[in-house]
């Protein structure tokens, strides 16, 4: 197992120091699907030898820097860059004025992102101008040199000022394709779901419950910044090695700004610390592209953690109304629900995410009488868009707080009452599809509940009191007084890949070769490997097809077509069915390659089911029939295909009907607390977790995703939040001070119990599963909480003030 990375001193339009290099898994990680092979650069990371994009260098590169408004909506009077333009050691500044093509957008779905503001500001923080200099500290300087006139406009902030009928418009003249189907133009998108009559179904509830909920907008925090290298090319055409979630996304975004066509704007991925969705959209890459082509210099842009939070989009905060029915035993009737996200400045993922919301709100549950409304609003406040959980999020946030809420009304068991009404393979979703694979969600939630509970007191021994192990920590708050034990549970639904429509697919090319007397095969995907383990499946998965060893895992470039986006729990369902379908099309060619130089010698080349296994062509009886390496010869046998998982549809946009995701994942939490109720300090004790995730590719891979999922839900319980001015939407926290992250101290205990219930449509039966854990703990740990102090808490996160009463 190794990772090689060219390094060494090099010129523009040869390759930087930093970029990858192919990964060659051997005999150290030999395994295929099933087992915990290692990760291939697990050990890297760990001891700081990882070359991440941050870490890329040019011998005569030039640093990009990014002058940025230091307010949330104004006009742009003027634009002076004489001082900057001055300054020793700078090669450019570029304004919208300088861009090179009429084409001065992007977006992921609308293209309503300027690439450089232009007329006025929509948000606190959008780029104004970009600088390139000799220095990192020179570019800073200038760039601050530039002097930019405002005046300051009002903000929106809120659905209230959004939606007024005199409010101004964050977009005036839109156009885009939901303008028609929107009550006022600064909603992005909306959309319904009805099925049967809610009103006459909440006629005949026994108890209505109703609750408001509010979610705050999260950042993804990943650890590496946004970091990328542009380098020109001869051909007029420009090379970017950039850390991102789907690389031919970018491309198709980058390449009509530039007036390029798509085949000269090559793209390679870098080192990805973390992305979690916040690196679907773009960041630098069109400036850092810009300002290469300008200077003829390879031009290298890293943003500091103060830009980083700026730099990309962010969780949606929402407001959630919600109100449900149920029988006097315990079977839901009903629900009504209102779901407002914030979209920030521009439209992102925004219209993606209002599906997911609306589409997943009523939860693993069976309600067959529902009145949804999901819609994503235009403010002045930071742009929004992916995140791990993609708008279910906030809805299970909210609708696990009903099932208590509802539970405690009847005077029933939450865990039971949650059983009673949950979805079981072949219920229908309020969108009327049909969930036709497994969907244990009372099983999650009977093995969730049958774990033991962590020891009463466990910061009491016979050597005193380990604060350690109580809320405050090491600050000594509290030796045990005031502190109250709480449980809570939660369950959640998620979909799997993209959904509504979207042409989902996935290329892969596999190749397969003697090297050194010994059968290889070479796998190539475009798939943006961020920490979730796809370089690892892989490999595992070319093991399996294909009966070798070594595999080596080409860098994820552009050379080879679409992976589609890191995102959505999708690669392993969509990247690893193109690696086992284009790795079944290898497995084709070389037995007919075999039939062709060995068949006279057997008959068995003809008759019967041939298998790869172990460097051999085998029987399906076990008869070794030949060495790979003799079948092969001097041939190489490589492939390149899509594939595609099974076609969705949109949802209609009155009704919400429609067949829109392809699979559905399913996470079960329960949550232990330890509350300091004088001072409203929470110590999450432990947060266990059931989940089924169809087949285990890599067991030991999926614990982790588990395990990280949890432990990002249980940031935006207790501690995440981007804090937004209401008064200026300015940001007010832009910083790993004042943002605050689970760290080791926090993270608890995880007990993961894994269940393999096939999912008989998705390769090996598998699931998608980074993300459904970060549903159910986020409200598993409010329950827990709720349960220590008999409060309310209709809001994340939970912060000591709610605790205290002192809000």
């Amino acid at each position: 197992m190794g990772f090689s990375a060219d390094s060494g001193s090099l010129r523009s339009g040869g390759t930087p120091v930093g970029a990858p290099g192919k990964i060659t898994q051997g005999a150290a990680a030999e395994g295929g699907i099933g087992t915990s092979t290692l990760r291939p650069d697990g050990i890297l990371k760990v001891t700081g030898e990882f070359a991440y994009a941050s870490d890329l260098w040019h011998e005569d590169m030039l640093w990009g820097q990014i002058l940025r408004s230091p307010v949330a909506h104004a006009e742009i009077l003027s634009v002076d860059t004489a001082e900057a333009l001055a300054t020793p050691g700078v090669h450019a500044v570029l304004t919208y004025d300088d861009l090179p093509t009429g084409i001065r957008s992007y977006g992921l779905e609308i293209q309503d992102t300027p690439v450089l503001a232009h007329g006025k500001v929509r948000h606190h923080g959008e780029p104004v101008a970009l600088v390139a200099a000799d220095h990192p500290e020179t570019a800073r300087r200038a760039a601050a040199k530039i002097k930019v006139d405002y005046r300051e406009l009002p903000v929106i902030t809120d659905e209230a000022s959004a939606t007024a009928p005199d409010a101004i418009l964050v977009h005036e003249g839109r156009d885009d394709h939901h303008i028609g189907h929107v009550p006022h133009p600064n909603v992005v998108h909306r959309q319904p779901i009805l099925r049967g009559d809610a009103s006459a179904a909440a006629a005949r509830a026994d108890v209505v419950v109703r609750g408001e909920y509010h979610f705050g907008m999260q950042d993804q925090a990943f650890l590496g910044p946004e970091s990328g290298l542009a380098v020109p090319e001869e051909d007029g055409g420009v090379h970017l090695y950039i850390a991102t979630q789907w690389l031919h996304s970018d491309r198709r975004q980058i390449a009509p700004v530039l007036g390029l066509p798509e085949d000269k704007v090559r793209m390679t991925l870098s080192g990805v610390g973390g992305a979690f969705g916040g690196r679907e959209d773009l960041s630098m890459q069109i400036h850092a592209c810009l300002l290469a082509l300008r200077t003829g210099r390879p031009v290298k842009m890293v943003y500091n953690r103060f830009e980083s939070f700026f730099g990309h989009v962010h969780r949606h905060p929402a407001r959630l109304l919600y109100e449900h029915g149920a029988t006097r035993d315990g079977k839901l009737t009903h629900l009504k629900c209102r779901i407002v996200l914030d979209g920030g400045a521009y439209a992102s993922a925004s219209p993606a995410v209002v599906g997911n919301a609306a589409s997943l709100s009523v939860g693993p549950y069976v309600v067959d009488d529902v009145d949804i409304e999901a819609i994503a609003l235009y403010t002045n406040n930071p742009p929004c868009g992916a995140m791990r959980g993609f708008g279910a999020v906030q809805a299970c946030f909210a609708y696990e707080a009903q099932m208590d809420k509802v539970a405690r009304e009847l005077g029933m068991d939450p865990v039971k009452f949650r059983q009673l009404n949950a979805m079981e393979q072949g219920a229908v979703m309020p969108t009327g599809q049909i969930v036709d694979s497994p969907a244990p969600v009372a099983e999650l939630l009977r093995r969730v509940h049958a774990m033991p509970l962590p020891p009463e007191r466990q910061w009491e021994s016979t050597e005193g009191v380990d604060v350690r192990q109580l809320p405050g920590g090491l600050s000594n708050t509290t030796h045990g007084e005031g502190v109250v034990r709480g449980v809570g549970y939660a369950v959640g639904i998620k979909n799997v890949g993209f959904s509504e429509g979207f042409d989902d697919y996935s290329t892969a090319k596999v190749r397969m070769e003697v090297i050194a007397g010994e059968a290889v095969v070479t796998v190539h995907t475009a798939m943006a490997e961020v920490g979730q383990g796809g370089v690892t499946v892989h490999a595992q998965i070319a093991r399996t097809e294909l009966g070798v060893t070594q595999v080596t895992i080409h860098p994820a470039d552009t050379q080879v077509g679409s992976a589609g986006s890191t995102s959505a729990s999708r690669q392993t369902y969509v990247t690893g069915g193109a690696v086992k379908n284009a790795c079944a099309l290898v497995r084709d060619q070389v037995l007919e390659l075999g039939r062709r130089r060995f068949g006279t010698h057997h008959p068995a080349w003809a008759t019967a089911e041939l298998l790869l296994e172990g460097g051999k062509v085998v029987t399906d009886g076990g008869e070794v029939l030949r060495d790979l390496v003799d079948v092969l010869g001097d041939d190489a046998v490589e492939v390149e295909a899509e594939w595609r998982h099974r076609p969705t549809e949109p949802f209609d946009l009155r009704t919400g009907q429609g067949h829109g995701h392809v699979q559905y994942s399913f996470a079960a939490h329960r949550a232990v607390v330890e509350v300091d109720t004088e001072l409203g300090l929470v110590k999450v004790i432990e947060l266990a977790c059931a989940q089924d995730v169809g087949k285990a590719l890599n067991p030991l891979s999926v614990i982790g995703q588990i395990q990280g999922g949890t432990v990002q839900g249980l940031g935006i319980a207790v501690m995440e939040e981007i804090v937004v001015d209401p008064k200026t939407a300015k940001v007010r926290n832009p910083s790993f001070t004042d943002y605050l992250i689970p760290t080791i101290l926090d993270t608890p205990t995880i007990p993961v119990d894994v269940l393999e219930l096939a999912d008989d449509h998705a390769p090996y039966g598998l699931r998608g599963v980074g993300e459904a854990p970060t549903l159910s703990s986020t409200p598993a740990v409010l329950a827990a909480i709720r349960d220590a102090t008999g409060l309310e808490l209709n809001r994340t996160p939970v912060r000591p003030e709610h605790l205290t009463g002192t809000a």
